[in-house]
């Protein structure tokens, strides 16, 4: 059965939800220690989340590039994430979705979050058919996932490695069992900013 184009796939258990983030080692491991973002992580800007863990080592290229050394799995509060989807604005404009690109510029000028499709990955990085959630979070969003929805956050630097030394190998079946389980997220389209396709 093939994947809707757009649908939110994560690792989730009855009152959490996991998202990836990667920062530089001065940010990550003590976010990670702590099992909370320290003082220096900025709330006052935006910080994108992804509950896809492939389309995390695809942006950070498996924990390799500048300032994305150390991988973060962070455990949030799913009504904090479904708070986060009911209020957010499409970060672009899609005619159909919004009335015209006045409409869509009001909503997002007011909404705290973005959502933003961008195609999946596989083991090898290569884009797939369909789409994969990113999550922006500003202003109210940003400070409330820093200190109000995150549960617990995990360094997952060294899982990164491990599945990209099977993929180097050409393990594919061993790196896939390393993966996170991700699954359709029961989200109601409702609450995806006006982002149905």
């Amino acid at each position: 059965m093939q994947a809707p184009e757009r649908e939110i796939r994560a690792a989730y258990g009855t009152s959490t939800v996991t998202v990836y983030q990667a920062y530089r080692p001065e940010i990550g491991l003590p976010a990670a220690r702590e099992g909370r973002f320290p003082g220096a992580w900025k709330r006052d800007r935006m910080t994108w989340i992804k509950p896809s863990f492939l389309w995390m080592m695809y942006r950070c290229g498996w924990a390799t590039k500048s300032g994305q050394e150390t991988v973060l799995a962070v455990k949030i509060g799913r009504e904090g994430f479904e708070w986060a989807l009911r209020n957010a604005c499409l970060s672009s404009y899609v005619p159909g979705v919004h009335a015209d690109r006045a409409d869509w510029q009001r909503r997002l000028k007011r909404s705290p979050t973005r959502i933003q499709w961008d195609p999946e990955r596989d083991l090898r990085l290569e884009a797939l058919p369909y789409r994969s959630l990113q999550l922006g979070l500003s202003g109210e969003a940003a400070r409330r996932y820093a200190d109000e929805w995150t549960v617990a956050i995990r360094d997952v630097t060294p899982l990164a490695h491990e599945v990209h030394a099977h993929v180097r190998d050409g393990d594919l079946d061993t790196a896939r069992r390393l993966l996170p389980e991700e699954r359709p997220y029961p989200a109601a389209a409702d609450a995806l900013g006006g982002s149905r396709p």
